[in-house]
């Protein structure tokens, strides 16, 4: 049965099954949380456990809303993080169609921007975040390339947006780096993070501890953000 509770100040709603088993056990993944207990265990004994395990649940399941906000779906009501805020798909006032940030759980209209949508097909749809996806992400890296070169004293190397499915960045023994294009759907720290890392490996093309040292030079405190990234997966 579905049953909610109050963990560290957030609404959880949370699955109980009772079953035949000696002891409680706790599962999230993408459906959420849900909890296996044995036949006679009471509901305030289940609160029990779950106020002392409130730190790890939240933070567990914060990891599988990030992973799941990076799942892109071609519809005209989706939501496309940029820099870790919701946007959506919108029409302005001539009738084109635009990218609009998202302010709470309502859409944060321009003035007189707000128009039916036409009826978009997905390919359509694709097309249009895409490349809007595509025109953020090099401004963007370009910006921050051109930060973090300055503040490491290396040249300001040419760049590519990169489709590769592990990595977040690379530097190649020519200088030149690649980003990933997903980079832009994650908070700013997190692109500074990769960026700063991949610029480093121009002065070191090794993850030594000197490396890590010139890393932390220029972005202090970069094991929080590499724990952070790894949690988008």
């Amino acid at each position: 049965m579905l049953t909610q509770t109050i963990l560290n100040g957030q609404e959880i709603t949370y699955t109980l099954k009772h079953c035949k088993r000696k002891s409680i056990g706790l599962k999230i993944d993408n459906h959420g949380l849900s909890i296996s207990v044995p036949l006679q265990t009471s509901l305030p004994n289940v609160e029990t456990i779950l106020q002392e395990k409130a730190d790890w649940i939240t933070k567990k399941l914060e990891h599988w809303r990030n992973k799941k906000n990076l799942v892109l779906t071609w519809t005209h009501d989706a939501v496309y993080p940029l820099f870790g805020e919701p946007w959506q798909i919108t029409m302005s006032a001539s009738g084109e169609l635009q990218m609009t940030r998202q302010s709470g759980q309502e859409a944060d209209y321009e003035s007189g921007s707000k128009r039916l949508m036409p009826e978009l097909a997905p390919r359509q749809i694709e097309q249009f975040v895409m490349a809007w996806y595509h025109q953020q992400a090099i401004t963007c890296f370009k910006q921050r390339i051109t930060v973090y070169a300055q503040k490491l004293n290396v040249r300001h190397p040419p760049f590519h947006l990169s489709r590769a499915k592990t990595r977040w960045g690379s530097c190649n023994s020519h200088g030149i780096i690649h980003l990933n294009w997903r980079l832009i759907q994650m908070p700013l720290h997190l692109v500074d993070y990769v960026v700063a890392h991949e610029l480093s490996h121009l002065i070191e093309m090794n993850h030594s501890s000197t490396f890590w040292k010139q890393v932390e030079s220029v972005y202090p405190n970069y094991w929080m953000a590499r724990k952070e990234l790894k949690e988008y997966g």
